[in-house]
């Protein structure tokens, strides 16, 4: 490891960590630690440290800011990297906005309000980054990501840099094809409307006050732990099933917003895994549905 420390460092990659705790790079806080965490901060630096990882043998993962993402006990093997800097950019000509992977979700957001452009209020609650957002074809308040975006560009796995259209994303409920065909998103394109400020303002203020009250961002979380089934709402049945307040270890179903498990301290990853099984338990025994979670379950 120590070889490919030096290797990464040659390129001009200065940011290169060995047993980097991956609770520090986690919303929920839990996370054990990754052999090796690297920041990027330019296309070729990211595509060089791809080759060398292929060439080692050395499995890699992308994480963003670590919301909707649980890391194991024992870490995660291989390399864990982290985009910065080009991929934190923002362009906006017009109605089309260009914006790096790297770039808040959230951010985002607030940014095209500020020029007057409708479409992306719905992102005002979403801790994480474009590239994540795109992966999960994230969503919220009716409106996700397959409805504003118009293209990608990606980092294969060969090491080709492409750009692909929302369509070939084949995005459906939280899901892009991403998921099944692994490749790094490095930008995304969004095709927006001139609106009225006022009223998108309002419709921020108006989100943001709800998500205060209704969601527990004051304890360590990850966002909504179960996809919503069919016809309903994963919240609603866990409420409803008397599973609020339920607790393993130091994770706990959150008294708040039963769709949240919240980190009460010293949570592990074993723990919400243990939460996460015995809840789709009980819900399925109780309503004949199985949840299943939208989290993104990395490591060992």
């Amino acid at each position: 490891m120590d070889v490919l420390v030096k290797t990464l460092q040659d390129l001009g990659i200065t940011d290169v960590r060995l047993q980097e705790p991956m609770a520090n790079h986690t919303t929920w806080k839990i996370g054990g630690p990754a052999d090796l965490y690297v920041s990027l901060c330019t296309r070729h630096q990211l595509r060089d440290a791809i080759n060398i990882f292929k060439i080692n043998d050395v499995p890699w993962t992308v994480i963003g800011r670590g919301s909707n993402t649980l890391v194991s006990d024992r870490g995660i093997r291989g390399a864990v990297i982290k985009l910065e800097d080009e991929f934190d950019e923002l362009h906006v000509d017009g109605t089309v906005v260009r914006v790096g992977a790297a770039y808040s979700f959230i951010k985002l957001s607030v940014m095209i309000a500020k020029h007057g452009l409708t479409g992306l209020e719905f992102a005002g609650g979403i801790p994480g980054t474009v590239g994540g957002a795109v992966y999960m074809n994230a969503g919220a308040h009716g409106s996700d990501i397959a409805q504003v975006l118009r293209e990608a560009e990606l980092l294969l796995a060969s090491g080709e840099f492409v750009t692909i259209s929302k369509a070939e994303l084949n995005f459906s409920y939280r899901h892009s094809k991403l998921q099944e065909e692994p490749a790094i998103v490095l930008a995304a394109t969004f095709d927006l409307q001139v609106g009225d400020r006022k009223r998108i303002a309002a419709d921020m203020a108006s989100f943001k006050e709800r998500r205060q009250r209704t969601q527990p961002w004051q304890q360590p979380c990850a966002g909504s732990v179960f996809r919503n089934p069919p016809g309903d709402h994963a919240a609603r049945l866990i409420e409803v099933g008397g599973l609020k307040g339920l607790a393993v270890g130091g994770a706990q179903i959150s008294p708040i917003h039963a769709n949240f498990i919240v980190n009460t301290g010293g949570a592990r990853a074993r723990d919400v895994l243990d939460l996460i099984a015995l809840v789709q338990d009980k819900v399925a025994e109780q309503f004949g549905v199985r949840l299943h979670p939208e989290v993104l379950v990395l490591g060992e």
